[in-house]
Formats: structure tokens, C-alpha cells, sequence
């Protein structure tokens, strides 16, 4: 895994760093990931200056050993921890960027294929990033937020649920994020699929996502979610692609990124699903219960 950390950096710092700066600083991670990301964050952005600080957490000074060694350990000693992490503020925007990485489980492939995905997503969104700050013209400003990052959201000695997510924020705000979900026993990727029997799992838990809106709206009228018949682009339905995670009471929870099932002001939203709905479909009881 250090090999493989290592060599993964050396290729995150092949990018071309803009011409503007002149400062590069590499210092170990003291910060510990957020609980939770939140939408419309105030971020204080500089018009006259360019900032890129990449810090790779990993092994490069005592800073760093400490950080290592305050992260909560499990009995294989499987960790996320923040790799690297960029910065940078120019033309009244800014982006902060982190890429998380697992180190620990005894399957390398899975390891590794986790770890090279989350850092060609942070690598795809910071060349995004960068490429609209390029296309403005003279004394332009960008008014653009990115925040990417993630969150543990479960870690036991099960399962390991990990969600990396990216905020926008220009005209609109936006939120995106995928999930990961592994078997840290097993040290396999877990898919929506392999939790049930067969996909009788699909119409069971689209109900029941619709029952929780159309609930949450009569309860509440300030929330609004596309579930009525007559709207055209009403909720119709998961797929086997379903974003989703189990969080630390073994439930499965469902999420949608922003747009994807209610008006942009919602946000991101999510639905605990309630185990009894799925008892039957459930291979077994190891994960969700």
C-alpha cells in the first residue's frame, strides 16, 4: 500500500500548476474528515491571489505519523485517511479538493482500484475547475465554490461506507456524490444487487421512497419532491445503479444527489428504508437488519 501511495502521488503531482503561482507546499493533514457536508457554505475567496497547497498525508514528516496514528483502527486495521489535497482561490473562486484513500485490506485489487477511481475524480474536477478559471476573459471573475471531500459514515466491524462529495456553487448550488460500501470481513465491494434475492428489491423500496415523500409533503409544506403522476419528471423508480449506503444501525439508506428527485433548494436528500420492508428480499441479516 505505501508503494502504491507513493506512486499514486508522484502521478497526482504531474499536473501542470498554473503559471500564477508560485508556492507550493506539501505538510502533513492535521484535519479529520467532516461529519457531514453542508450546502451553501460561505467561502472566503481572494480575487488577486492564486493558492495551490497539495498536502499528502502519508508517511513524509512526524506531523504526519501523528495524524496516522490518531485515526480509529479495526481489527484488520482498515483506514480511510486524506491523501492529498488541493487549494487554490483565483478570479473571485475557489476549489478545495480532497481525495480520500484506503489503505489496510489484504485484497489489493479492490484496494487499488478503489484508491486510483477517487483519484481520477479529484484529478477530473480539478482540471474541470481549472479550465473554467482559463476561459474567463480579463478582469472576469469565475464566481464559482467547488468543495469536494468525503465523509465516513459507517465504520464498524462490518462495513465500511464511505461517501465522497462535491458542492457547487455559482448561480445555483448543487451537491453530487457517490458511494462505496465494503465488506471489511469479506473485503469485497458490495452492490445493491447482492443484498437481495432477486430484484423484486427495485419495486419494494421505489414504493416505499414514495410513501416517505408524499408523507414528508403533507407533514411538512415547505418540502417538495417529484412524485406526483401528472409531473413530468416525477420519481419513478430506483435502478440497480441506485446510489446507496448502510449506515451505523444497519439500515439501508438510499440517497439522491441534488435535482435528481426534488426542486435544487432540497438539496441532496435521502431515505432510511425500513428493514421490515425488506426482510423477505434480504439474502440475509449480516448487512441490514
Amino acid at each position: 500500500m505505501e508503494k502504491k501511495l507513493k506512486d499514486l502521488r508522484e502521478e497526482y503531482l504531474k499536473i501542470p500548476i498554473p503559471k500564477e503561482l508560485n508556492d507550493v507546499v506539501q505538510a502533513a493533514l492535521n484535519e479529520k474528515p467532516r461529519k457531514k457536508p453542508r450546502v451553501g457554505r460561505n467561502i472566503l475567496v481572494s480575487a488577486a491571489a492564486a493558492l495551490l497547497i497539495v498536502t499528502a498525508s502519508v508517511n513524509i514528516s512526524p506531523a504526519a505519523a501523528k495524524a496516522m496514528s490518531d485515526i480509529p483502527i479495526v481489527e484488520k486495521v482498515i483506514k480511510v485517511i486524506t491523501f492529498v489535497e488541493w487549494k487554490e482561490e483565483a478570479n473571485n473562486s475557489s476549489a478545495v479538493i480532497k481525495t480520500p484513500a484506503i489503505s489496510g485490506l489484504e485484497n489489493k485489487q479492490l484496494e487499488d482500484s478503489l484508491n486510483d477511481k477517487y483519484l481520477s475524480e479529484s484529478k477530473q474536477l480539478y482540471k474541470e475547475f481549472t479550465d473554467s478559471m482559463s476561459k474567463l476573459k480579463e478582469g472576469e471573475k469565475g464566481n464559482i465554490s467547488v468543495e469536494s471531500g468525503y465523509v465516513i459514515l459507517t465504520d464498524n466491524e462490518t462495513i465500511l461506507s464511505v461517501q465522497r462529495f462535491t458542492d457547487t456553487i455559482s448561480a445555483s448550488s448543487s451537491t453530487e456524490s457517490q458511494f462505496d460500501t465494503v465488506d471489511k470481513k469479506n473485503e469485497v465491494l458490495l452492490t445493491l444487487n447482492s443484498l437481495f434475492k432477486d430484484d423484486r428489491y427495485l419495486q419494494v423500496i421505489s414504493e416505499n421512497i414514495k410513501e416517505q415523500m408524499k408523507r414528508q409533503m403533507a407533514e411538512d409544506p415547505e418540502k417538495i419532491y417529484w412524485v406526483e403522476d401528472d409531473d413530468l419528471t416525477a420519481f419513478k423508480g430506483i435502478d440497480e445503479n441506485q446510489s446507496f449506503y448502510i449506515n451505523e444501525d444497519g439500515k439501508l439508506v438510499i440517497a439522491f444527489n441534488s435535482y435528481e428527485a426534488a426542486p435544487g433548494y432540497m438539496g441532496a436528500v435521502e431515505f432510511i428504508i425500513p428493514t421490515q420492508v425488506l426482510s423477505d428480499l434480504l439474502v440475509g441479516d449480516q448487512y441490514i437488519h
